[in-house]
């Protein structure tokens, strides 16, 4: 399991989620991001081409060495100043009230406690500061929710700890976020099962 977590999920992962239909999910979150930004759970970098001019500087936090090679040519090519800051989104190394923006893409499905992250995105944003997300997790319809349940075991064998059933919205209310706006939809492309997604926004009121 060591050999396959540490080189092959983090090519599936680049593979799968750099598919086509995710761009524009992609471009969707990043839209007003600004200033210092820390994204959790940076991976091979498919956020990079879709950070906005108002980005000044993104802090990476990826404990991949291998997802992290993978985005070199991204990283080449990104007129955004990015620096690999962090390992674990449950504890990151900074100061309170560091950043202006955070975002997450498909990340909180695989942190082992993802409210413990979510809250010390919280603590590191400045009061105001706003969480940029899409997140697959728990289906809005009972019929998904029950298959979900039955395939969470093999997916979190298959994909190094994936969850299907998290609760997305109430992880963000329970780590201390006000939701702004939140899109909750099926993900064009992907079973119901893996693309129940929640796109949107939240501020950390400080």
């Amino acid at each position: 399991m060591g050999f396959y977590v540490e080189q092959v999920v983090p090519r599936i992962v680049n593979v799968a989620c750099g598919m086509k239909p995710a761009e524009e999910l992609r471009r969707r979150v990043c839209q007003g991001l600004r200033g210092t930004v820390i994204e959790i759970g940076f991976g091979s970098g498919l956020n990079v081409p879709f950070y906005p001019v108002t980005v000044t500087r993104v802090d990476a936090v990826e404990p991949s060495d291998v997802g992290w090679k993978l985005a070199a040519k991204r990283l080449d090519e990104s007129p955004v100043p990015v620096r690999r800051a962090g390992l674990d989104g449950q504890s990151l190394p900074f100061e309170d009230d560091t950043y202006d923006a955070a975002v997450s893409t498909w990340t909180l499905c695989t942190i082992p406690d993802a409210v413990a992250a979510l809250r010390e995105v919280r603590r590191v944003l400045k009061p105001g500061g706003t969480l940029h997300f899409v997140e697959h997790g728990l289906a809005p319809d009972e019929k998904v929710r029950r298959w979900q349940r039955r395939l969470d075991p093999l997916e979190q064998r298959v994909f190094a700890g994936c969850h299907l059933t998290r609760p997305i919205v109430e992880m963000l209310t329970d780590a201390g976020f006000t939701i702004q706006d939140v899109d909750v939809f099926y993900e064009k492309g992907a079973p119901k099962t893996m693309g129940a997604d929640s796109l949107g926004v939240a501020v950390s009121p400080g």
